[in-house]
């Protein structure tokens, strides 16, 4: 017994239209062969939801299939002869087209877009503050200067493929439907080349080092992509260039992070500034120096901020901040004299000298009595 076909599309007999080729899109794609390597099953599934959409897209079969069922095709029925023509085709490149990459292809005289070209670029924290203009050699495929792009050789010219008559497809047809696929003898480019140049042996292209100057806008961050229409790889037999894409990367600074627009600076201050108070001055990424007030009582990991001395926004006037961060340092390689004036101010301290460390300990003693009661 043969499937129902509203069954095998998994749409109901009312489905219009956009249901049914939607329907079929799905179940085309999740079954086609080259998704399933080597799987007959979905091979059968594919010919069967074919065959199925065939009937069911055309008015007249479908109304037949209605009130005949399977019958209407066969000995001599309603459409007998298979279900043939175009139709399958169009949805064919429909859908698959869209797999591989694009809509239909139609033959474009030989002529082939060039591929695009990705160039790995590491700059430094300064240029992306600064900004800058780089210039980098790119090896890469450039038109033929000697065929002009056509990869014929000079003084003559490619022809029409005479297997598929300069449209660049072929169709086949088997069975119940028929498929088109790109021509085997010119590769879908609708051309041959008989005498093919001997510069860059017919395919209109030849490898070259090439300068580019790339703008590096002030403010790029890490990771940022620059597209460079037209500077890839030149197109097959006089095709469209393809495009050059640039990667930026950031080196490490040796003492600024950046995240965002904001820069971030971690300096070491001795204890006794950190005590007593005071400032010290650091210099910025632009070059200038900014002095920072250290309050009495600093402790060690406060941030200081520092307006607009952070990283300009990319395209924006805004400006980002610098925080400082201070990290108090312990004395080390103590004189005698020096040990001498930390014991004797050690003697000297109280709780209020150090209220988070002695508050500290307090709080951890009551916590533990607590679960001694």
């Amino acid at each position: 017994m043969k499937a129902d076909l509203y069954e095998l599309l998994g749409v109901a007999k009312t489905a219009d239209d956009k249901e049914l080729k939607s329907a079929f899109r799905k179940m085309a794609m999740q079954f086609h062969p080259d998704r399933n390597p080597g799987d007959h099953a979905c091979e059968q599934k594919f010919k069967e939801i074919n065959q199925a959409y065939e009937v069911l897209k055309d008015p007249q079969k479908r109304a037949a299939y209605d009130r005949f069922g399977h019958a209407a095709f066969e000995q001599g029925g309603v459409g007998a002869g298979g279900f043939g023509g175009g139709g399958f085709s169009d949805i064919f490149e429909d859908i698959f087209g869209e797999m591989m990459g694009g809509g239909r292809r139609r033959s474009t005289g030989g002529r082939e877009r060039g591929g695009d070209l990705r160039y790995n670029m590491e700059i430094t924290l300064g240029e992306a503050f600064t900004g800058k203009t780089a210039q980098i050699r790119v090896p890469t495929s450039v038109s033929c200067d000697d065929c002009s792009g056509t990869g014929a050789k000079p003084g003559t010219q490619p022809t029409s493929c005479p297997l598929c008559s300069g449209s660049g497809r072929v169709r086949a047809s088997q069975g119940f439907f028929s498929i088109e696929r790109t021509c085997p003898q010119c590769q879908g480019r609708g051309q041959t080349i008989k005498d093919p140049c001997p510069k860059c042996s017919g395919a209109g292209r030849v490898m070259e080092e090439r300068s580019l100057s790339v703008n590096i806008p002030s403010g790029i961050e890490d990771g940022t992509r620059i597209r460079l229409a037209g500077e890839g790889e030149a197109g097959l037999r006089g095709g469209p260039s393809g495009d050059l894409y640039i990667f930026l990367s950031l080196k490490p600074h040796e003492f600024f992070q950046r995240d965002g627009a904001d820069l971030y600076c971690k300096v070491p201050i001795s204890m006794t500034s950190a005590a007593l108070g005071g400032s010290f001055e650091v210099t910025t990424l632009d070059g200038t120096q900014a002095r920072v007030k250290v309050p009495e009582g600093t402790q060690h990991g406060r941030q200081f901020r520092l307006k607009g001395k952070g990283m300009p926004v990319l395209r924006q006037p805004q400006v980002g901040d610098l925080y400082i961060q201070v990290a108090v340092e312990t004395p080390q390689n103590l004189s005698r004299r020096q040990r001498e004036l930390l014991e004797e101010f050690e003697k000297l301290s109280s709780k209020e000298n150090s209220p988070q460390s002695s508050g500290f300990f307090s709080r951890m003693k009551e916590f533990f009595e607590s679960f001694g009661e």
